[in-house]
């Protein structure tokens, strides 16, 4: 690969000491690798200097240390507030490696010192037992990005710069990472920042050529394919190409800066003239070998610029010779007698080009985004509650009256709280937000769209059909230090499934890591639930994002059902106030009854399950059977059950559960939330029925419950994978959590109605037959069914 000079921006001795900080980094990063032991070579390598295991991936360690180097002399220069994202999959090497010659290491962790001995445990406590990770993991000081994951790394820093309008988010993306879907619509994260009041991302594009053993797509298509690749994607590209160090200096030099300067001029130019335009953005396109300045050949194999030098170069170094030659021939090529002192520091003119602080880019606030974090100033929910003059009489639309208090959230924090949604928002009824503030928009703009278009350059609500690049931009705003809340329909969260998963284990570690402030929760709204899917039909028909969230940790996680408007509202404003969790909130966008007023809410809430006495019949007597709704339909559908039964058997003692918190199933030795053996017993009694309408999939209780006294009488009816286009009774009866089914089953398990109840239940079936038929003829449901209130049953009698 060849390198051209296009200019000389740097003196020489700017590029011996930018070389040698580099050949540091690479050689820490090789360190890393390979040794537990002589970690300066002070002594001839021996096979026992060696790990035992050999774990890493060196390929793109030296490429990020190289842009990490340059972004620091850019940070002096201009006094910049920047800070450093790793999109390539297993690049910890080369971010670890400056992050710990800069001191930050060793201020967090003392014990990986800057001298020869923390130097040994920071090499060998790399890819160890209980150790450092190969990616940039929470213990990574300076890092809001893992990578574990690829394709996030974009959309992580434009969250990061929203609202952050001094902040210079530079973010490398691996060449295999930008093949992933989420990479690819992150792209057009540049239609939606607006460059007077938000921050700056400058896209590190890394060409290296290979993933683990296969040529990239984008290292194999010509340089004009690329560039207009990316000027298709409004970005300006800046080339940065080569192999020769000294050369490569030098253009990167000239190219990061060009480009630092053309944002600093830009933002500028439009905050002072208050122009709308949308910048073309620069990005730099770097390619370089893949393994750079690692063995070019090993065994008579290509290794240097191949997909062999993805992970590590060179195997078999404790019994093979010849390996362990090569090996110390490659690490002393560094020069580690010239770059350390005797003490096993690095030499003070080349610590001195590490910035200083704060404006470290490990050390920034930013990335610690906890540190920065200011509570929402927040309405009280109860100014939007509804009134209730009796339960299950008054319909309402329950995600409406949430809207209107984001829209006031909105109002009282504009720059630090934003609302997130895949083209949504006004179809999950929380449009109201748009009075405060309208849908980010810098993209083009058509007259018509004035006429309830709801666009806006100064807008705050964040509306991209990409749920993958709408997390993204979320986490990356609550990893520094703000708040959000996003909203999706519910078959389609499954979209952000694996980025739930990344973000959860983030948190986790998060909550063991001191240093590490807490920051605001991700809070998730899961609307247009699988009950009212009219219809879209079965391919929206989906709750199972529940089992995936149940299998995160219980010191992260939360899920919530609340069955009306009040249980709503707190269960949201509790939400926002929390930190390090992962909010779930399953809330349908329809019209629902409503139960429960707003101080009833607050405590149903506060206790997350519990006895509705105006539904119950059992007080002061062992009840005959236990009924629980968890869900908005599931609820109403388990109340009119109860309602329905008490028509045949006015004297059955029934005891009515909600349950709103679904962690309080759980034992409170597996979680906080859990409720005791013995409150558990109290309400769900040792051994009476126990029938439980449940919004998802019904093994997932079950699963919650197993250990519980009273398990082998929880009969449990959900979503059974059944349905099509239906009106809501009928979907319900396809999936058993109707209310025929359910007083069906209580004339099953209750054992003194088994011989009395033939009549009722076959009258029964013949209103659930008779619903299917009347659905299938008309299109909507029976209406004394249909337009069912608590407390009308006595009608429908034969």
């Amino acid at each position: 690969m060849n390198s051209t000079l296009s200019a000389t921006p740097l003196d020489v001795n700017d590029v011996t000491n930018i070389d040698a900080y580099w050949r540091a980094c690479n050689y820490l990063a090789a360190g890393m690798i390979y040794l537990q032991d002589n970690p300066l070579l002070r002594e001839p390598l021996k096979p026992e200097h060696i790990k035992n295991r050999l774990l890493g991936h060196w390929g793109a360690s030296p490429a990020l240390s190289f842009t990490y180097v340059h972004l620091n002399r850019l940070i002096n220069k201009y006094d910049l507030d920047a800070i450093f994202l790793a999109g390539p999959g297993h690049g910890a090497p080369g971010v670890l490696a400056p992050v710990y010659l800069e001191g930050t290491y060793s201020e967090v962790y003392p014990n990986k010192s800057e001298d020869i001995d923390g130097l040994k445990h920071f090499f060998k406590s790399f890819s160890f037992p209980g150790g450092i990770g190969s990616h940039c993991t929470p213990e990574t000081p300076g890092s809001i990005h893992e990578g574990g994951e690829l394709g996030y790394s974009v959309s992580h820093a434009f969250g990061a710069a929203y609202d952050n309008p001094d902040l210079v988010v530079a973010v490398m993306v691996g060449d295999g990472e930008s093949e992933t879907g989420p990479l690819a619509t992150s792209w057009h994260s540049n239609k939606f920042l607006n460059p007077k009041t938000d921050g700056a991302v400058l896209p590190i594009l890394n060409l290296n050529g290979y993933k683990i053993n296969n040529p990239t797509i984008l290292s194999r298509i010509s340089h004009e394919e690329i560039e207009l690749l990316f000027r298709g994607y409004g970005w300006t590209p800046h080339f940065v190409e080569g192999d020769d160090p000294e050369v490569m200096h030098q253009t990167m030099a000239k190219v990061m800066e060009e480009c630092i300067v053309d944002i600093r001029e830009t933002q500028q130019r439009i905050r002072a003239s208050g122009s709308d335009e949308r910048p073309r953005w620069p990005m730099i396109i770097l390619r370089t070998p893949k393994g750079w300045t690692g063995p070019k050949e090993v065994d008579g194999h290509k290794v240097e610029g191949f997909w062999r030098a993805h992970q590590v170069p060179l195997g078999g170094v404790k019994d093979n010779p010849e390996h362990l030659a090569q090996l110390e021939s490659w690490l002393r090529s560094y020069e580690p007698e010239k770059l350390f002192t005797e003490a096993g520091q690095l030499q003070p003119e080349l610590k001195a080009l590490a910035p200083k602080g704060n404006k470290r880019m490990s050390a920034s606030l930013h990335a610690n985004g906890g540190l920065m974090r200011k509570s929402l100033k927040m309405p009280d929910f109860r100014d939007y509650a509804v009134s209730i003059e009796k339960p299950g009489q008054s319909l309402v639309e329950n995600t409406r009256p949430l809207g209107q208090f984001l829209r006031d959230i909105m109002k009282k924090n504009m720059s630090n709280f934003r609302v997130f949604g895949p083209d949504e928002n006004s179809s999950n009824k929380l449009d109201n937000i748009y009075e405060v503030s309208k849908k980010t928009w810098m993209a083009d703009l058509l007259p018509e769209d004035q006429d309830g278009g709801e666009l806006a350059r100064d807008g705050r609500v964040m509306e991209m059909l990409s749920e993958h690049t709408l997390e993204g931009w979320l986490e990356g705003y609550l990893l520094t230090g703000r708040h959000g809340f996003f909203a999706s329909y519910e078959a389609f969260i499954h979209v952000i499934d694996s980025m739930f998963n990344q973000h959860a284990k983030w948190l986790d570690i998060c909550n063991n890591v001191s240093w590490r402030a807490p920051i605001s929760s991700l809070n998730l709204l899961i609307t247009s639930t699988v009950w009212r899917q009219d219809h879209n039909g079965f391919t929206h028909q989906d709750p199972g994002f529940l089992d995936l969230v149940l299998n995160k940790s219980p010191k992260v996680c939360r899920i919530y059902l609340p069955p009306d408007v009040n249980t709503l509202l707190s269960v949201a404003d509790h939400c926002l106030k929390a930190k390090n969790y992962v909010n779930v909130i399953v809330a349908d966008k329809q019209k629902h009854f409503q139960y429960l007023d707003v101080d009833e809410a607050v405590k149903h809430c506060t206790k997350g399950v519990g006895i509705w006495e105006w539904a119950s019949s059992d007080e002061g007597a062992e009840p005959d059977a236990v009924v629980v709704g968890c869900g908005d339909i599931p609820t109403q559908e388990a109340l009119a059950a109860i309602d329905l039964i008490h028509q045949y058997f006015d004297d059955l003692k029934i005891r009515f559960i909600n349950v709103v918190d679904l962690f309080k199933l759980i034992s409170d030795s597996e979680h906080p939330h859990g409720l005791s053996d013995k409150d558990f017993d109290s309400l769900f009694t040792k051994d009476k029925p126990v029938i439980f309408n449940f919004h998802g999939y019904p093994w997932l209780i079950h699963r919650l419950i197993y250990r519980r006294t009273n398990h082998t009488n929880f009969h449990v009816h959900g979503y059974n994978e059944k349905g099509n286009i239906n009106t809501p009774l009928e979907l319900a009866i396809r999936n058993q959590i109707d209310r025929f089914t359910i007083a069906m089953d209580i004339i099953d398990r209750v054992d003194r109605l088994q011989g009395i109840g033939a009549h009722a239940k076959q009258q029964l079936r013949d209103h659930q037959i008779s619903c299917s038929l009347y659905a299938y003829e008309y299109g909507v449901d029976k209406p004394e069914f249909g337009d069912w209130k608590w407390g009308d049953m006595s009608a429908i009698k034969e």
